[in-house]
């Protein structure tokens, strides 16, 4: 039976049904159908499913080109009919896996996608979880629900772990390049998912558990984690001693071993790196262990929009005599990264937040992000467009603040025009731009 399920695969007569269209799932489903794959795409999002049956994109890296493609050679559907669930041979899980207001899992989105294929899961299908999440998910939250018809795990279907690895707008880093982790509690279903995924990837990279797996993915936002809060620490220590934390950055990473950059910024976004630490860390109490160095380095990020404020705050005070209540501040960039129009946890909405709660009005710039997506902690920005790039303009405000860097924008502009610029990311000064009206935070 297995050798029958690979040389299905091997012939694409396998077809890839994938839950979740969005930053993750639709790279991974553009993948599958440029591998000749028929790929059925699931989205409680009608609005969604319904773009990309007419052949239209809604996130910017990925063009329209691309799902226009697969559905002019019939290899893409999209639907938000779950009852179908029972249609594909693979089930790929890609949905959200936020926290709780108290900084704990919320897995009620992988919890509800199981249930609902475990109301359609028929023998042979596989199913692979790939939201990241904390070690031991899907084998005690995933498994129990999906036998509880009958059907056994590594018998009479399959079940997988690979974490997502998508970076969204790196073109030098697309889904299809990126070596994939898998990993499984039975050899049978190992075997089915590395020989799928292999159809895909340069690469892949088995290992001996789904929990393995899951930490690893775990370990990978950590680590960034970790080394982000400590290079925002020293920012923060070397401005008051007067150093560039941005020269010592370029200094530093000529040495050709034991050193790796990262980068200060106002705060972290995107949706793993601010949010996967706390699941491990959540986890780890379960064992009666603490994870200290994380949760510091969790503290500090976090604390970073605040940082960023009383810097705004200090500026004003210092050059103009004026306090928060009542400024009005330009917001540079509201996705969490330049260049994509990903918003998802993204500092400039907290730090929006923070001013408006000071008194301050404030509008945003971005190219990438021309209205507020639903966003769950923020609500009341929901809808808000983006100004047009105005030169006349820019000196209305009080002060500029660069949240994320995009290329494209004319910071040199910028820094003539402007009254004050908090600069969070060194933009102005990578441009060569004059830095006489610029604070760096």
């Amino acid at each position: 039976m297995d050798h029958h399920l690979l040389s299905r695969i091997q012939s694409r007569d396998f077809v890839v049904g994938i839950i979740g269209m969005g930053y993750v799932g639709l790279p991974l489903a553009v993948a599958f159908g440029a591998a000749n794959f028929k790929v059925l795409a699931f989205d409680i999002d009608d609005e969604k499913t319904t773009a990309l049956n007419e052949g239209r994109s809604y996130i910017n890296h990925i063009g329209n080109e691309r799902i226009a493609e697969m559905r002019k050679h019939g290899r893409f559907e999209a639907t938000s009919h779950f009852e179908r669930l029972d249609e594909p041979d693979a089930l790929l899980i890609c949905v959200p896996t936020p926290l709780t207001r108290h900084h704990e899992p919320d897995l009620r989105y992988v919890v509800d996608t199981t249930e609902a294929i475990a109301s359609r899961l028929r023998p042979n299908q596989i199913v692979i979880l790939e939201s990241t999440t904390y070690p031991g998910t899907t084998l005690e939250v995933m498994k129990p629900l999906l036998e509880r018809k009958g059907l056994r795990a590594g018998v009479d279907f399959f079940i997988a772990y690979s974490p997502e690895r998508e970076d969204p707008g790196n073109i030098d880093h697309s889904t299809a390049r990126i070596p994939k982790v898998v990993g499984a509690d039975d050899e049978r279903s190992l075997a089915i998912a590395l020989e799928l995924y292999g159809t895909v990837v340069p690469k892949t990279v088995p290992v001996s558990s789904t929990a393995t797996a899951e930490a690893v993915k775990i370990t990978e936002n950590v680590f960034r984690a970790v080394n982000i809060a400590l290079v925002n620490e020293l920012k923060v220590v070397f401005d008051a001693m007067g150093i560039d934390i941005w020269e010592v950055i370029e200094a530093a990473k000529t040495k050709p071993f034991g050193y790796m950059p990262f980068y200060p910024g106002p705060g972290l976004g995107g949706h793993c790196i601010p949010i996967d630490p706390f699941y491990l860390t959540w986890k780890a109490r379960e064992y009666n262990q603490h994870t200290r160095f994380i949760e510091l380095a969790g503290q500090i990020n976090s604390d970073m929009p605040w940082h960023v404020v009383r810097v705004l705050s200090d500026a004003l005070d210092a050059r103009f005599s004026k306090g928060l209540n009542g400024a009005r501040v330009l917001i540079l960039g509201l996705a969490y990264k330049k260049n994509v129009d990903d918003t998802r946890e993204s500092p400039a909405l907290r730090l929006i937040d923070l001013l408006e709660a000071r008194g301050c009005s404030t509008d945003y710039f971005d190219p990438h992000a021309p209205e507020i997506p639903k966003v769950r902690e923020y609500p009341a920005l929901v809808g808000r467009k983006s100004v047009a790039w105005d030169p006349a303009q820019l000196a209305s405000y009080d002060a500029a603040l660069i949240a994320t860097d995009h290329d494209g924008v004319d910071y040199k502009l910028l820094a003539d025009v402007a009254k004050l610029v908090i600069d969070t990311r060194n933009a102005c000064a990578r441009a060569g731009a004059n830095m006489a009206r610029v604070v760096r935070a």
